[in-house]
C-alpha cells in the first residue's frame, strides 16, 4: 500500500512534523507515525480527516504513487488545487425515499436556497424539504430540483425550477452543456458550462443572456454539479423569431404579393378583350 509514504511525502511538502499534524488532528504521535510506516492503518473516519486535512481525495492518497510528482504536482497540492474531479473520493449525497424505498427529488425552495452549499450532505437540512417524484425520470440516476434567479439564462426565467441530474465526474462533462453549479462562494447558479479542466482545472459559465459576461471557477471552488434534465415554469416563455424564419417570411410574403399581381394583371387583360 502506498498510504504510508504518500503521507509522509505530502507532510513534508507542507512543512509539518509528525508531532503538528498529529495534533491538529486530534490523535497521538505514534499513532500517526504507525500510518506513515506502515504499522498500523487508519479507519475510515481517520481517513476521511486525513484527505480533508492535506485536500488530497481518498483514493489518490491510497492508490497513487507520489514520489513520482513533479514540482508542479507538488506546487498543486500546495495551493490547495487538487480537486476531486471524477469523484473518486468518498462524495457525500444524502437522498430521501419514499415508503417503497424509491429515491424522490428533492426541491430546493427559494428561502432555503442560501443553506444549499452548507446543508446539502446534511440529513436535518434536507428531510424537511418538500419531494417530488416524476415517472418518466431513470430510476438509476439521482435528481434534485433547484429555483432560478436573476434573468441570465432565458428561456429559464426567474421563479423557474431546474431538474437536474447528479453528475459524480466532472470530467465527463461536456462543453456547452446546461448546468446547475453549487459553489463555496456564489451558492447555485445555472449556466452553460465549457470543460477547461485539463487545461485551466476550471470551467467556463455562460449565460444564454448576452448582457452577462461569461467566467471561469476553479474546481477547487466547486461542491456539487448537476446536469440540467427539464424545467418547471409559472409562465410561457415569449415566442421570438429569428433573423432566418423572419428572412424566410418575409420572402413568402414577397412570393404571394407578386403571385397575386400576376393574377390581377392576368385578370384585367382577359377582361379587355
Amino acid at each position: 500500500m502506498k498510504l504510508g509514504n504518500n503521507l509522509k511525502l505530502v507532510r513534508k511538502s507542507k512543512k509539518k512534523s509528525q508531532e503538528e499534524v498529529a495534533a491538529d488532528l486530534g490523535l497521538t504521535r505514534s499513532s500517526y507515525s504507525g500510518y506513515e510506516n506502515q504499522i498500523a492503518e487508519p479507519g475510515i473516519d481517520t481517513l476521511i480527516a486525513l484527505s480533508s486535512y492535506y485536500g488530497v481525495p481518498i483514493d489518490a492518497l491510497l492508490t497513487k504513487d507520489f514520489s513520482t510528482f513533479t514540482d508542479s504536482d507538488w506546487t498543486t497540492i500546495s495551493s490547495g488545487l487538487y480537486a476531486d474531479i471524477n469523484g473518486n473520493n468518498l462524495r457525500v449525497l444524502t437522498s430521501l425515499v419514499d415508503a417503497d424505498d424509491n429515491e424522490m427529488i428533492e426541491l430546493i425552495p427559494q428561502q432555503a436556497r442560501a443553506g444549499y452549499t452548507t446543508g446539502y450532505a446534511d440529513p436535518d437540512y434536507l428531510k424537511v424539504l418538500p419531494t417530488f417524484s416524476l415517472p418518466f425520470l431513470s430510476k438509476n440516476r439521482k435528481y434534485r430540483s433547484f429555483p432560478i434567479v436573476g434573468d441570465s439564462m432565458p428561456p429559464v426565467d426567474e421563479g423557474s425550477f431546474v431538474v437536474a441530474e447528479y453528475i459524480q465526474n466532472w470530467g465527463s462533462v461536456r462543453n456547452g452543456t446546461p448546468c446547475i453549479v453549487v459553489t463555496k462562494d456564489d451558492g447555485i447558479v445555472f449556466k452553460i458550462v465549457n470543460n477547461f479542466i485539463e487545461t485551466q482545472q476550471s470551467f467556463e459559465l455562460c449565460s444564454t443572456n448576452p448582457l452577462y459576461l461569461p467566467y471561469y471557477v476553479n474546481v477547487n471552488e466547486i461542491v456539487e454539479m448537476w446536469k440540467f434534465v427539464n424545467y418547471i415554469s409559472p409562465s410561457l416563455p415569449e415566442m421570438r423569431i429569428d433573423d432566418s424564419q423572419l428572412t424566410r417570411s418575409i420572402q413568402d410574403l414577397q412570393r404571394e404579393i407578386i403571385d397575386l399581381k400576376r393574377t390581377v394583371t392576368g385578370g384585367a387583360r382577359n377582361t379587355s378583350h
